[in-house]
């Protein structure tokens, strides 16, 4: 029975050691959660130590860490609170590890009921599909999403087939009581998703920053195994956040 347990004491301590590793960095939205994974891994190690001696070092450790996560805590809210939380993460060339659920599920709480999405690219077929993973992802969280709304660019080329995409995807959402609303503009350019909990996520290359891959190529389903473009993500929040 030791090998689970030494098993998941080397997990807690990498993710821990990535939680440190980002903290350093003032990634504290992404540190927060690594601090909250590897405490609970480690409590789970510290409930099945039979020695009183490691287990009493379990616990000090982990005091340690809850310390620290609780700091980021009420910094996080201080910043939020004060309107001036800023975090940029920088995605470089050919990196992975980057999934949708990587970047987004961090925000996702209790209060989330409506998204913006402000992209002008999501035209083509590999961009609607990202849109639908990006959905997806909102539909199996624990949020009690009503609303998605989407303002993109109308694809001149073939407008027809991304309307009707679109439309297919809405029925869809509705299934799962949710609301997609569509708009088109002629001149949208900044990308940006707005969760109406505050938290607001620009990225340079909106949705569309994975390289595409064979369809039998490692990452074209899990998206945390795909390259990525070089992009910057950059994170805010904004306290009085209303939807439009």
């Amino acid at each position: 029975m030791a090998a689970p347990a030494g098993g998941l004491e080397e997990s807690a301590i990498n993710i821990l050691k990535r939680a440190v590793e980002l903290d350093s960095k003032s990634k504290f939205t992404e540190a927060l959660v690594c601090y909250q994974e590897g405490i609970q891994l480690l409590m789970t190690v510290m409930k099945s130590e039979g020695n009183k001696t490691k287990k009493d070092q379990y616990r000090v450790r982990i005091s340690d860490y809850m310390s620290r996560a609780e700091k980021i805590k009420a910094h996080l809210e201080q910043q939020k609170d004060a309107g001036k939380y800023h975090e940029q993460i920088q995605i470089s060339k050919g990196a992975t590890g980057f999934s949708y659920e990587h970047l987004f599920e961090r925000f996702f709480d209790q209060m989330l009921t409506e998204v913006q999405v402000d992209d002008p690219y999501i035209r083509s077929t590999h961009q609607i599909y990202n849109f639908l993973r990006f959905c997806e992802l909102l539909v199996s969280s624990k949020c009690p999403i009503k609303q998605i709304s989407l303002l993109t660019g109308r694809d001149e080329n073939n407008f027809t087939q991304q309307d009707g995409r679109l439309r297919e995807l809405k029925k869809s959402l509705a299934d799962h009581h949710i609301e997609l609303v569509v708009e088109y503009s002629d001149s949208l350019h900044d990308r940006e998703i707005r969760f109406n909990n505050g938290w607001i996520v620009k990225i340079g290359r909106g949705l569309d920053y994975f390289v595409n891959c064979g369809k039998f190529s490692i990452g074209f389903c899990d998206f945390s195994l795909r390259h990525c473009h070089e992009t910057t993500v950059d994170i805010f929040h904004s306290k009085h956040l209303k939807s439009r």
